[in-house]
């Protein structure tokens, strides 16, 4: 099991919960929208629209791992809520604030309430890769197809 560790922001409603998974097998935990003393009443997206919901917190995740953020399911299929920088990678030597880039998608204006369930993260494993710039590629089936070159269906 990973630990990544939480402190509240200043200002930030400390009685709402912490990141959750909501089921036994869930691999996302649901994130909050946790708005200052002065902005309680939440915020309204108009469509095509994108703003940052701060969720008071910030991390400290472990060395090796990343959190991404995700768009809820139910947020997307009934309101056209999205993440446009989906996934978003929050790297392990961040500290800074906590915020989900929202986007209404939806045809209609999304107003985003204070303890709203808004994203989900995923804590995931990081590969490191190193680079090396080669005279020739090796040959595979698909070769140089791209978009739709591996055919239909």
């Amino acid at each position: 099991m990973v630990t990544v560790q939480f402190v509240w922001d200043d200002g930030a409603d400390r009685s709402l919960d912490l990141p959750a998974y909501e089921t036994e097998e869930a691999a996302g935990a649901d994130l909050r929208a946790n708005f200052p003393q002065a902005a309680r009443d939440g915020m309204t997206i108009a469509p095509g629209a994108r703003a940052l919901v701060p969720t008071g917190l910030r991390l400290a995740i472990p060395r090796g791992y990343e959190v991404q953020l995700r768009p809820r399911s139910g947020l997307a299929l009934k309101h056209g809520i999205t993440l446009p920088n989906t996934p978003g990678t929050i790297d392990s030597d961040y500290r800074g604030p906590l915020g989900v880039i929202v986007m209404n998608a939806g045809t209609e204006p999304f107003h985003v309430t204070h303890g709203m369930r808004i994203a989900q993260m995923v804590v995931a494993p990081v590969v490191r890769a190193s680079f090396a710039l080669v005279t020739t590629l090796a040959d595979t089936a698909r070769g140089a197809g791209g978009f739709g070159s591996t055919g239909h269906g």
